[in-house]
């Protein structure tokens, strides 16, 4: 980084000064800790502290060979905004509850929903935020990653039945953009109209097709 490219974002408060560096770094070139600590003059302890924190927070991402590139946390505007047809032609389709949720730390966050039009249905709109261990089928996809459920690799989809809350049910698929999790969708409906076989044998396929639609639709915009 240029001199004064570097002074030109320092704020005077350290720490995001440092993270921002990092970010604009390894937006142009993905680098492992070490690289980056020589890149920006930090020391390796400095930059691997740094980098895990903001990987854990969702502003980096690391790869199966150790470089750091711009994390999850920067999809979720393009996300919601490719994402709104496909939450309504999921909805009109079923009827029930469509949704995206992304994590944050130790929970799972709603960042869009197209809520399904029955007097009984399943409601948890934008902004409600869930602790990961409440389970369901959002928050096993958001741990898991993919596969989703290693006991049937070919399966894009994973269902909860009365799981997080007796008498609701969900299926979900993955959102991935670069091998990465970085979203569920999820539709959720109340049991009553879920058939014996579950909310997976009715709707995967549908909730999966949804997700790879989402996915194209990030990458070409």
């Amino acid at each position: 980084m240029r001199d004064d490219e570097r002074d030109s974002r320092v704020t005077g408060v350290g720490v995001i000064d440092r993270a921002v560096a990092i970010l604009d770094t390894v937006e142009r070139a993905p680098m492992g800790a070490s690289e980056l600590a020589r890149h920006l003059g930090l020391s390796v302890p400095t930059a691997q502290r740094l980098a895990a924190s903001m990987v854990k927070h969702g502003l980096l991402r690391r790869d199966r060979h150790g470089r750091y590139h711009v994390g999850r946390r920067f999809t979720s505007s393009g996300l919601i905004t490719v994402a709104g047809p496909v939450l309504d032609d999921l909805r009109a389709r079923t009827g029930e509850t469509a949704a995206i949720w992304v994590r944050r730390g130790d929970h799972r966050l709603c960042v869009a929903c197209a809520e399904s039009e029955a007097e009984l249905r399943a409601s948890l709109p934008v902004g409600s935020r869930l602790p990961l261990a409440a389970r369901g089928s959002a928050a096993r996809i958001l741990e898991a990653g993919d596969p989703p459920d290693p006991a049937h690799p070919e399966r894009r989809w994973l269902e909860s039945v009365s799981e997080r809350m007796l008498g609701l049910s969900s299926v979900s698929a993955p959102v991935r953009l670069n091998d990465e999790v970085v979203a569920a969708l999820c539709l959720s409906a109340p049991l009553s109209r879920v058939g014996p076989e579950g909310p997976g044998h009715q709707y995967g396929d549908l909730v999966v097709a949804g997700a790879e639609r989402i996915e194209k639709l990030i990458m070409s915009g």
